[in-house]
């Protein structure tokens, strides 16, 4: 498997302040790569200097091979950008903002209105083609921005924070496309906040903290790294003051999410029988009770606590 991208030794201070520190990565074809880390971290810096945005004060970045500073023309033909701040000629329709992006691209008419057509059919955009962008939702306008992106038929696609801000059905649109032009062996960089995004869909992930790459893997084996992170998630039939009620042994912390309580421990088999006992003493009726590893928002929180450490 060859390497979409190849980053060595890349750099980038401003005025001093050093935003991306000396990072090395390699993204390989055809996979789903995720980039995560707090606001701050690096995370746009490094995709703008990938995508040759900025110039970087040191260091390489190869698209397919392409130095996307010695040879940027060849670099960005290969590539689709979605940035996070990007819009959409709101006074132009759906289908008038995607054929100007392929006449961009210098893509030929029938090629463009072939594509244009297949883009806002994925995205169920179809219907609405003649209607100006500035009457869409935020998450419509979200989608057809995507498929501008996507109007030169790219190798590889950057995604910004795609999803920030849509409703469930929006977000979802984006993640089966992501996972459509993955499977046709496309590769896609992803940048996100949303930490269950990046699990549910990414091969890899790269955490990012203070310019400097964290950690490297799967999510599944950076979920693997972290130790004691182990908990019980329950939840009872009405509500309880657990936290003041339940004196169990080996709970490192409790933490109510919505209607459940996650019990951190070290023992969660232990944990789950003596909820069990519990709920039957205070006559209650167990609705859920699961016990659960690490998630990669837990391997987050510790690689990034660990740079606040330092």
């Amino acid at each position: 498997m060859g390497h979409a991208i190849e980053v060595v030794d890349l750099t980038k201070q401003f005025n001093g302040l050093t935003a991306v520190d000396h990072i090395d990565l390699q993204v390989h074809e055809g996979e789903i790569f995720g980039f995560l880390g707090p606001n701050g971290a690096g995370k746009t810096t490094t995709i703008r200097m990938l995508t040759g945005v900025i110039k970087p004060t040191g260091g390489t970045a190869r698209i397919f091979g392409y130095d996307i500073q010695k040879e940027p023309l060849r670099a960005k033909q290969l590539m689709g950008i979605s940035p996070e701040m990007a819009n959409a000629y709101v006074d132009l329709s759906a289908w008038q903002n995607l054929i100007f992006v392929g006449e961009l691209y210098g893509v030929g008419k029938q090629q463009r209105e072939r594509t244009a057509e297949q883009m806002l059919r994925h995205f169920d955009l179809y219907e609405r083609r003649h209607q100006k962008v500035k009457s869409f939702s935020r998450g419509m306008m979200q989608r057809v921005i995507v498929a501008m992106s996507l109007m030169s038929l790219p190798r590889m696609l950057f995604l910004d924070e795609p999803t920030s801000g849509l409703d469930v059905e929006s977000s979802r649109t984006i993640h089966n496309l992501v996972r459509r032009f993955s499977r046709e062996g496309k590769t896609v960089f992803l940048t996100t906040h949303n930490i269950e995004e990046a699990n549910q869909l990414c091969d890899r992930v790269a955490i990012i903290n203070k310019g400097e790459i964290a950690a490297i893997d799967t999510p599944e084996r950076l979920k693997r790294t972290i130790r004691g992170s182990q908990s019980v998630e329950v939840s009872f039939d009405r509500y309880v003051d657990i936290e003041n009620e339940l004196g169990l042994a080996g709970i490192q912390r409790i933490e109510r999410r919505g209607d459940k309580l996650r019990l951190y421990t070290e023992v969660p088999g232990k944990v789950a029988c003596e909820l069990a006992d519990y709920a039957k003493k205070a006559g209650l009726d167990i609705v859920t009770i699961n016990t659960l590893g690490p998630s990669l928002e837990d391997v987050f929180l510790e690689l990034t606590r660990e740079a606040e450490r330092k």
